[in-house]
């Protein structure tokens, strides 16, 4: 079994004091994890969770180890977009900077299901949701460049669990084909990739780069839609680890190395992997960065076309 790829360690000792992040999803999982290590190298880091009650723990409880940094919470819930533009605006008005946005948070393999604007669930929470948080936050990004957007993709972006990743433009909310839960998860999870790709050529020349990564297989709770969570972390945990599971804090290390890297300023738009399962097994290993084996995630005119449809679906104009 392949180990890991981990962040080199002058990136993990360097110094943050003075920048801004916002991390979805940071109340958990490598969200958390992520959280936690931006706080220790002295950055400013919002944490943008739907509970803001259990950011608030997670908060007390770096707190009390003495982490240094600023955690902020904020709520957002990136299944309804009135909570994104909220969030938005309140971030805007409060903050003069962000130097780095982190695109975590997500579901994954959930049944049938809309979110409060009438998307489906995985496509909207994974994808709308982060994509209009980001145009949002688009200017404060710019005046604030060097800065980056990391959007947390998948392997599964290529093959689900059978189901090859593709954007069906006709239906994206499985309205006229039989509910696919992990058919809807690829699908989210190219838009990702796309999304990233698109906006890295839209933001050339200005200082934001923009990359997607895949995390690794992680225990985190994602998998609750499926598992019992408390079976994942204990009978079965030997078992999974041997299969390739990994633990939070090896699963945040693409996206800090995508956040952190000087060498990622010359891969703006690219995918970023941490082990993982492809329908070319020799991208198993992972690679940062790492060219998909998926020809969808290089199609220019599919990210083009997915920025157009879901400025729309986001009630942004065209």
């Amino acid at each position: 079994m392949p180990k890991p790829l981990l962040c080199p360690p002058d990136l993990l000792s360097r110094d943050l004091s003075g920048k801004t992040f916002v991390v979805t999803g940071g109340n958990s999982g490598i969200g958390l994890t992520t959280v936690g290590q931006l706080a220790r190298q002295g950055a400013h880091v919002v944490l943008a969770c739907r509970r803001p009650a259990e950011g608030e723990r997670a908060r007390a409880e770096f707190v009390a180890a003495g982490v240094g940094g600023v955690i902020e919470v904020m709520e957002l819930d990136l299944a309804n977009l009135a909570s994104v533009r909220s969030f938005a605006g309140a971030f805007v008005a409060g903050h003069k900077s962000l130097h780095g946005l982190v695109n975590n948070a997500g579901v994954m393999n959930t049944p049938a299901g809309k979110t409060k604007d009438g998307f489906e669930t995985q496509l909207g929470t994974n994808h709308l949701g982060h994509f209009l948080l980001t145009e949002l936050l688009l200017g404060v990004l710019q005046t604030s460049a060097p800065a980056r957007v990391v959007n947390v993709s998948s392997c599964f972006h290529d093959v689900a669990n059978g189901r090859k990743g593709a954007i069906d433009f006709d239906d994206l909310h499985f309205e006229q084909r039989k509910y696919d839960g992990w058919e809807a998860y690829a699908q989210s999870k190219l838009a990702n990739v796309l999304h990233a790709r698109e906006l890295a050529a839209r933001m050339a020349g200005t200082g934001v780069t923009a990359v997607s990564v895949h995390p690794g297989w992680v225990r985190t709770n994602l998998v609750r839609s499926f598992m019992p969570v408390w079976l994942q972390n204990t009978v079965l945990r030997p078992f999974l680890r041997m299969s390739g599971m990994i633990e939070p804090w090896e699963g945040t290390q693409s996206t800090l190395f995508a956040l952190l890297s000087p060498e990622v300023t010359e891969h703006s738009g690219a995918f970023f992997s941490q082990l993982g399962v492809y329908r070319d097994k020799s991208a198993n290993g992972g690679g940062w960065p790492l060219r998909s084996p998926n020809p969808n995630a290089h199609d220019d005119a599919s990210a083009l076309r997915l920025t157009a449809v879901s400025r729309k679906l986001v009630g942004l104009e065209a």
